[in-house]
Order: C-alpha cells, then sequence, then structure tokens
C-alpha cells in the first residue's frame, strides 16, 4: 500500500514537472535548448549568412551614487484631501509610472559647487564667464529679495559659501540652471564610463510631476503627506517636515529656514523632504488642465513654448497645503527663489523590460540586481 502511494505521488510529481516546463516552453522562458535543436549560438553576428547575434555583454545599470530605485506602479494621482485654495486643478486620475532612480534628498550646496566650480574651469571659453554667474551661479541676494523688510544679509552671505550650510539644500537656482545641472551631472558620469570602456549612462533630468508625486507618496496610494496621513506631527508632537507652522512659528520644527537635505526621516522609498525644507523643480511646462492633455502611462508635459513650471513639495516658509502630495503650483523657469530647490531622477531600463518581473532572467539573477550596491 506504501509503494503504491510513493509510486503514485512520484508519477504525479513527473506529470506536474513535465506541464509547468512546457507552460514555460510556451510563454518563451524556457531557451531553445530545451526544445532540442534550433538554439542560437553565443554573442556573434553573423555566421555562415545567419544572424546569430543574442544579448550584448557587460552592461548593466548600477545605482547611481545617492539614488533610490523609485518601483514601477500605477496609483490615483491628484489631491489627497480636500483643495483648501479651490483651485481644481489636479483631479484624481490613475496614472501608471515606470521606474527610476531618484535622488533620495535635495541637492546640496557643495554637490552644486562641483559643477559651477567645473563651468568656471572649463567652460568660460563657450558661455563667457558673465553668463556663467548670471545663470547658473545661484543668485544669494534672494535671501533678501523675496521678503519685504527682511534681514537677508547672515544668509545672503553665508548660505552657500560657507561649510556650515554645505549639506544644505541649494536655492536661487532657476529650472534652466537645474535642466543644465543635469546636462553636466551627465557629462560627468558618461565621460568616466566610455573612457573605462563602458557603456553610456540613461542620463540625469528632473522628474516629471507624476513621478515626482508617486515617488513622494512612498508606496503609500492616496496618503496626503508622504508619511501618510492625516497630521503633521507625531504622537509626541514633533513635526515630520520643515514648514511654517501654526500661525508662522518657523522654530517650531527645529529650523527657521530649510534644513539639511537629509534631516527628518524618510518616506517608504528612502527619499528624504519631499514635503517641505524647499519646494523642487519639476520638468513639467505648467498647465491648469494637464489631466486632458497628458496620457495615463507616464505623464509627461513637456512645452518649451510654456516658462511656467511645476513646482512640488511646499518648503520651509509655506504653510501645510503646500507639502501635501497632491499640492501643485509653479513659477517661471528664470526666476530663483530662496525656497525652490530640486533633485535629479535616472530612468531605469531594466524596469522597463521583462526582467524587471521575472521574465526570462533567473530569479538569482533578479535578486543580484535588486541588491546592487551604488557606485
Amino acid at each position: 500500500m506504501m509503494k503504491y502511494n510513493w509510486l503514485t505521488v512520484n508519477a504525479t510529481r513527473v506529470v506536474m514537472v513535465a506541464a509547468v516546463v512546457l507552460l514555460m516552453q510556451g510563454c518563451g522562458f524556457v531557451k531553445s535548448k530545451f526544445g532540442g535543436k534550433g538554439g542560437k549560438g553565443g554573442e556573434v553576428g553573423v555566421t555562415n549568412g545567419e544572424i546569430t547575434a543574442t544579448g550584448r555583454k557587460g552592461w548593466k545599470q548600477p545605482t547611481p551614487y545617492g539614488m533610490v530605485l523609485v518601483p514601477s506602479g500605477s496609483f490615483i494621482m491628484g489631491q489627497a484631501d480636500e483643495d483648501v485654495a479651490a483651485t481644481q486643478i489636479n483631479m484624481n486620475r490613475q496614472v501608471t509610472i515606470s521606474s527610476f532612480y531618484m535622488d533620495d534628498a535635495e541637492i546640496s550646496n557643495h554637490e552644486y559647487r562641483q559643477y559651477v566650480n567645473a563651468l568656471l574651469a572649463d567652460s568660460v571659453s563657450t558661455l563667457g564667464e558673465e553668463e556663467i554667474m548670471a545663470k547658473f551661479y545661484p543668485d544669494t541676494t534672494v535671501w533678501k529679495n523675496d521678503f519685504t523688510y527682511h534681514n537677508g544679509d547672515p544668509m545672503l552671505e553665508h548660505y552657500y559659501g560657507h561649510p556650515a550650510f554645505d549639506t544644505y539644500p541649494v536655492v536661487g537656482v532657476s529650472w534652466v540652471a537645474a535642466k543644465h545641472f543635469c546636462k553636466w551631472r551627465t557629462n560627468t558620469l558618461d565621460d568616466f564610463r566610455t573612457k573605462d570602456g563602458g557603456y553610456k549612462s540613461f542620463g540625469f533630468r528632473l522628474p516629471s510631476e507624476a513621478e515626482w508625486e508617486w515617488a513622494a507618496r512612498g508606496g503609500k496610494n492616496g496618503a496626503k503627506y508622504p508619511w501618510g496621513n492625516p497630521y503633521v506631527a507625531n504622537g509626541k508632537g514633533c513635526y515630520l517636515a520643515n514648514f511654517k507652522p501654526q500661525r508662522g512659528n518657523f522654530d517650531a520644527d527645529g529650523y527657521p529656514y530649510t534644513a539639511p537635505a537629509t534631516a527628518y526621516s524618510p518616506n517608504d522609498y528612502g527619499l528624504y523632504n519631499m514635503a517641505g525644507n524647499v519646494a523642487e523643480w519639476c520638468r513639467d511646462a505648467y498647465a491648469d488642465n494637464t489631466n486632458a492633455i497628458v496620457w495615463d502611462m507616464n505623464p509627461d508635459n513637456q512645452n518649451a513654448d510654456e516658462p511656467r513650471k511645476v513646482v512640488r513639495g511646499g518648503s520651509w516658509k509655506d504653510i501645510a497645503y503646500y507639502l501635501e502630495t497632491g499640492t501643485r503650483y509653479y513659477e517661471y523657469e528664470d526666476q530663483k527663489r530662496s525656497y525652490i530647490g530640486f533633485r535629479c531622477v535616472m530612468d531605469n531600463l531594466e524596469g522597463r523590460t521583462a526582467s524587471a518581473r521575472g521574465g526570462r532572467s533567473s530569479k538569482a539573477k533578479s535578486s543580484k540586481k535588486a541588491s546592487a550596491k551604488k557606485v
């Protein structure tokens, strides 16, 4: 009786394995060697008059330094709570976002300084020192010009240049300058990679408005703030972001002006200050009717003729309404403010292929990609 059961169980296992192999073969997950003849060779081009090329070797997409991987997904984009200002410019809509890498914190003064120093060292002959200083150098006078009758002299003199503020987010940078920084950062990385015999990167850029909102929510669909709902302080009464609490007690959250780029706790994607500290430039041109003109798959409104660009996240000088993940507003692309900074993203092309969801690649290979270290 025991022998009969043992034979029955093993026969059942054989049938199940065979069925799984046939099913995987039909979906294209099993290499042709399981099918007998007709398998392709290694990485070659044309052999004996037949195309035998397979994937090129040596390519991989490491996590860029200072960035975290934001997964792909679908979410309800738009206002997550009452639209206090009654703007009606971010109605709810389901969108899908592909995976990408994002800076875990806003670009800091010291990071931006590397860019300015490089321009002054290498690009004076092409751009001219006057254009570099006017267009790309941070405008430190914003600490006085943005606020009437305000003693901004200490911030004007020390914020960008003093080591005390090295890890604080850069401000006084226009959308045009932020976009140019992304280009310089891309060229710097690609120059190194190509000299080392590697492939070029996919390039750094500003996040689209939809990418920014998806990342800010940290996987919490419908979340009012990056940390969830519905309050701006935790159970101990400690504020969770740098903004304008109460009726203007700027110091109540720990910082009267900006805070270090990695202050406060990150959201569930590992991103710091997606609410408050400094608002952030997005790539999109601003439009009241954005929902009507963009697609629901990776929406991105790039319109060079529209000088208004989307700003998200709220800042140290804003009330809590502007910290909400669904609140959107704008600034003109050439304006520089003491409360607007930025961070970069990079496309994750592996997140747009079958291998990202387990197709064609083994589990072992997928787990290596998931645990890739920063380089």
